[in-house]
Order: structure tokens, then sequence, then C-alpha cells
């Protein structure tokens, strides 16, 4: 019988991911990073979408504004003219000063342009999936290009199952901190392309019964080879990393 991976056209031609651009380089989620990570010359990039007030979608990833902007207060929460005011650079460096918030597209844009590849995470811990999935799959379809170049993944198996019931040939990255014991059926459910974990709680055990039903395996976030040199060895295929540099000998 084949493969899972012998039935799927074989996206992520690259061993290393840029973690929120390159977060450890620029401040994260920002243009700014991203640029920062092709500089690099890495391919991919994993970025975060997340749902604001009026149907809005930045890249950012806290539940407040507090960590990474001049801002404060529910991100969830904020009005999208507000953010667009927000100084998204300056608590990195003062050569990032002014840098802003994009927005969903302006980041999509940036990315095609670098010719790149995105992993896209939809950024989403309630319920109401409905008010972001069919938003961010609206935004796909009319600005970006080549969906072989993008991964969807999630936290949220509902959201990611929402994702598979409306646009069904995305190719879709289940994500853990901590692989759940029925994760085999998780993954059936969205008929995933990968399964994204969290590199220092995977065993070999798990990275091996995870590669032998056919599905990519994606860790984050290791900023020291060191720290993954035994997950090549059980099958791990991708690195997300804040620092593509320190994995330099593999893009």
């Amino acid at each position: 019988m084949q493969t899972k991976t012998a039935l799927v056209k074989d996206i992520l031609k690259t061993k290393v991911m840029g973690h929120r651009g390159a977060s450890l380089l620029g401040p994260e989620n920002t243009l700014a990073s991203i640029r920062a990570a092709a500089a690099t010359g890495v391919k991919w990039v994993e970025i975060d979408v997340y749902l604001i007030a009026q149907g809005g979608l930045i890249i950012f990833h806290d539940a407040t504004l507090d960590r990474c902007t001049s801002g404060s207060g529910v991100t969830r929460e904020a009005d999208p003219a507000v953010v667009s005011t927000l100084d998204a650079g300056a608590w990195f460096g003062s050569e990032f000063e002014g840098e802003k918030v994009p927005t969903l597209i302006e980041a999509l844009e940036c990315i095609q342009s670098l010719g790149m590849g995105l992993n896209l995470e939809i950024k989403h811990d309630t319920a109401d999936i409905e008010n972001i999935v069919p938003t961010v799959l609206d935004a796909l379809k009319e600005y970006w290009i080549d969906n072989d170049k993008l991964l969807i993944s999630s936290f949220n198996h509902a959201a990611l199952r929402m994702v598979f019931d409306l646009d069904p040939q995305r190719h879709l990255g289940q994500l853990y901190e901590d692989i759940p014991a029925d994760w085999q059926a998780q993954l059936e459910q969205i008929h995933a392309y990968s399964l994204n974990c969290y590199y220092a709680s995977l065993t070999k055990e798990q990275a091996q019964a995870v590669k032998a039903q056919g599905y990519k395996l994606m860790c984050y976030t290791a900023n020291d080879s060191q720290l993954v040199a035994n997950h090549w060895e059980w099958g791990m295929d991708v690195i997300i990393t804040d620092d593509p540099t320190q994995f330099a000998a593999l893009i």
C-alpha cells in the first residue's frame, strides 16, 4: 500500500524554515523579520495570523499588544485603524523603530515578492473559528498564487477541520506542543500534510511513528543545531527556527 508521502506532492523542498520571519534577526512577525529571513537564504517562513476587530487580519502572535508593540490591550479587540499606527519594531532595536504590524495581505505580498514559501499559522484559541477561517481563506484565494508554496497550520484542530471542509486542496499542518495519543486520528480527519511539534517534547518513537504513516515532520523552535542533532536521524524533515543562520549548512 502506498504511503501518504507517495500520494501527496512534496511541497517542502527545504530543511530550514524561519520562525515568525526570523525573530532573532528582526522584530517578530513584521516585514523586516521576513526580509531578514530571506537575507539568510532560507526559502520558507512561518508567521502567525490573528483576527482583530471588524474582521481585520494582522500578523501577530500574542493575545495582548503589550509585548511587541507600542500599544496595549487585548489583540482580538484592537481596532485596525489603531493597530496600523503602532510601532512594532522599537522594542527589538532602535534600527527597527517605526516598523508596523503588517496586515495579512501585506505579508502575503511581501513573501511572494521574495520568492518564498509560507507556513501560515492560524493563531486562534477560541471557539468562534467561523469568524477567522473563511476570512483567511478569502484572502489567500485573492492574494496568494502558488498553493504548493503554502502550508496552513494551527494548534486549533477545529480551525484546520474547517479549512479542510471549505478548501480541501490546501496543505495542512497540525501543531502540537505535546503530541497526543490520538494524533493519527486527528491528522487523518484533516488529510494533513505534516505534523508540527515542539522539538524538546518529541521522542524517537513518536518521530518514527509519524514518519511511518507518511507525514512530514516539522519541529519548532530550536536555535542551536546541536539541540536537534538526533532529530534528523529520527526522521525530522524541517526545523523551524528563530535564527536560520544557525542551520546555514542546510540552507
